[in-house]
């Protein structure tokens, strides 16, 4: 899975960083659900007083969606010959 990164400047004026995210396709059935977590989650982030340097989104997922939802998002595809 592709992930990328976030990077910007809160009220204060501190550098944050977003890593983790997903990349999804348009079709995706996750698509929506991600990109509204992840709105929320900067709108928290700029809530925070004094933020941490780098936050992981991934780790964020893990602690508010629904376990099955989770592994089916992150799920490893198996690798072709050992690849």
């Amino acid at each position: 899975m592709l992930v990328k990164s976030l990077e910007f400047k809160n009220d204060v004026g501190q550098k944050v960083k977003v890593i983790d995210i997903p990349v999804l396709e348009e079709n995706s059935t996750y698509k929506f659900m991600i990109q509204v977590r992840l709105q929320n989650f900067i709108n928290a982030l700029y809530q925070v007083k004094k933020p941490k340097k780098c936050y992981s989104f991934k780790e964020y997922l893990k602690k508010v969606m629904k376990w099955p939802d989770y592994e089916a998002l992150f799920k490893v595809g198996e690798l072709k010959n050992n690849a």
